[in-house]
């Protein structure tokens, strides 16, 4: 939790007191970006900017609004900014993979054990665009309308990317599982 009084002295413009407000946000600014971004340097860069706007508007924000949400939506609407920077330059990703045969008990023991640290890496292997839509929808709260107005694309479009990277991720947490299965039965 951010003291009022750190925001305030960020307000007067007091290195010290950017300096410590960006050490105490480093964690959940990070966390936004590198779920949205595949290396970590692109989640950095993507941070500091989002860092440099929470700094420059600091003065516009209502006090009734929790400071922690505040930053958060302005980290979110960064990298929805370098999306929509990048979008003519990249072209869509696709991704065509076998879908392989693993029973849902499987799939739900190995999801149980799973750590949040690792979901993070799986989603890492979906496209670009379906992961960030699938973040703002899934992670991060956002209905397909929202998430259609924020990134220029239709309702059904967007609906189509959480969908791909669901089947993504439970084609890849299939194999996984059925890995650890295979590994579990060979132990003696």
């Amino acid at each position: 939790m951010v003291r009022e009084s750190l925001i305030a002295d960020c307000i007067r413009r007091d290195p010290r007191a950017e300096q410590e407000l960006y050490k105490a946000l480093y964690p959940l600014m990070m966390s936004i970006c590198s779920r949205y971004e595949r290396n970590r340097q692109d989640a950095a860069a993507c941070m500091n900017e989002g860092f440099l706007k929470v700094l420059v508007n600091l003065r516009k924000r209502r006090p009734e609004v929790p400071f922690e949400p505040w930053v958060r939506r302005i980290l979110i609407n960064t990298v929805i900014d370098g999306f929509r920077k990048e979008k003519e330059r990249k072209a869509m990703e696709t991704m065509e993979v076998p879908m392989e045969t693993h029973t849902a008990n499987e799939v739900n023991d190995y999801l149980r054990h799973m750590e949040a640290e690792a979901f993070a890496e799986l989603l890492v292997r979906v496209p670009e665009m379906s992961r960030k839509v699938f973040n703002l929808f899934a992670i991060d709260g956002f209905s397909h309308a929202e998430i259609g107005r924020m990134l220029g694309i239709s309702t059904g479009t967007s609906k189509w990317h959480v969908s791909h990277a669901r089947q993504l991720l439970q084609r890849t947490i299939a194999e996984l599982a059925g890995a650890a299965t295979v590994a579990k039965d060979a132990l003696p």
